[in-house]
């Protein structure tokens, strides 16, 4: 075994997290969803999502039985739904194909939607004890600074080839699972992006950025994220039974696809919020509204997106259901319906908001 697995394989056994997914890693169905959930999202974020996920879907058989909607709605709040969506045809795949089991073949894993090469070596590794290198943000910055790789590993091909070969180097015989989660956990603990533990670094004096003086000038991030400004409106439509209106995404959609939200439309340039919202029940519902008056505003985050969502509140003139968009699915609520409904975060915040103004006023976040 090599002196830097050694290492950390040492420092790994008496420093690494208890964590739910760590309790069943010889479950390849539970390590499948522990690393999807943990794609661009913290552990401490992931933890309530997985243990709500695993009582409801404990087995591969359990999630593709489920109907889509109930597989997100224990997603919402968790973001970047399509992973949810392909964990869902992943599970149907592996019941139909596989007889329930997840596959131990490479080829086989990689085939399963939403499955890429980070995903497949981390199951076939960790649940399976084969020799297969993983390359996440942790690992990326681990090895990045140890090895004082050049190039960025967002852009360069080459740098992530580079990475790839020295992930797969280092694997000790026998221990590829241990190992590749030590890598994640030092870098989630110790080899932080903006501020390396180097002091309490089980691997610091093997670490080449660190004899060059700055391990934070690797990874060679060079890239600027770009924002996406996004002005959006959408229109909560009551009833004379004072119940609002949700209106189902289509699944296809890349962006809360399959999620449920009040109408929403994305504002033009040039357009006013209150032509947008008027759009927003013409081409989502087909209903005729009237008393169309904003109620809040709510601001939310995700990728590339800064979003300000506008809130405005209609009656609907009449119960117009047979004359409504036919293809779209539709469900009328009340503050104690809309959890058995997925919505998106943004949605969440602007019915908070909806609902509270009945009580308290009208609000703004």
């Amino acid at each position: 075994m090599n002196d830097f697995a050694e290492r950390l394989l040492d420092w790994f056994a008496g420093s690494k997290r208890d964590l739910p997914w760590r309790r069943l890693q010889h479950d390849p169905y539970a390590v499948w969803v522990s690393e999807i959930m943990l794609q661009q999202t913290t552990v401490a974020a992931v933890i309530p999502f997985y243990n709500k996920w695993m009582a409801r879907f404990p087995t591969v058989q359990s999630l593709a039985e489920a109907p889509l909607d109930d597989v997100l709605k224990h997603w919402a709040g968790l973001g970047y739904y399509a992973r949810a969506r392909n964990l869902h045809k992943g599970a149907g795949v592996v019941v139909s194909e596989h007889g329930g089991r997840v596959p131990s073949d490479p080829k086989q894993l990689l085939a399963l939607p939403g499955i890429g090469r980070y995903t497949a070596g981390a199951i076939l590794s960790i649940a399976f004890n084969q020799a297969a290198p993983i390359l996440d943000a942790n690992v990326i910055r681990v090895l990045s600074r140890v090895h004082a790789v050049p190039g960025d590993p967002k852009t360069s091909a080459a740098t992530q080839a580079v990475l790839w070969k020295l992930a797969e180097a280092a694997l000790p015989t026998g221990r590829a699972g241990d190992f590749n989660e030590a890598m994640m956990e030092l870098g989630a603990l110790v080899c932080e992006a903006g501020a390396p533990r180097c002091g309490t670094c089980p691997v610091a004096d093997l670490c080449a950025a660190k004899q060059l003086g700055d391990p934070t000038s690797y990874p060679q991030f060079t890239g600027v994220k770009k924002w996406l400004d996004v002005e959006d409106v959408s229109v909560a439509i009551r009833n004379p039974a004072r119940e609002v209106l949700l209106i189902q995404r289509s699944p296809e959609l890349a962006l809360w696809g399959g999620l449920w939200e009040l109408p929403r439309a994305t504002r033009q340039d040039g357009e006013s919020l209150e032509c947008c919202a008027a759009r927003a029940v013409r081409e989502s519902t087909g209903l005729s509204v009237t008393g169309m008056a904003p109620f809040g505003v709510v601001k939310h985050v995700v990728a590339n997106r800064r979003i300000l969502l506008h809130g405005f509140e209609a009656a609907a003139e009449n119960d117009q259901e047979a004359e409504a968009a036919p293809s779209v699915r539709r469900a009328w609520i009340t503050p104690e319906t809309r959890g058995d409904y997925a919505l998106a975060t943004p949605q969440v915040k602007l019915s908070d908001l909806l609902f509270q103004q009945e009580t308290q006023g009208r609000l703004e976040l």
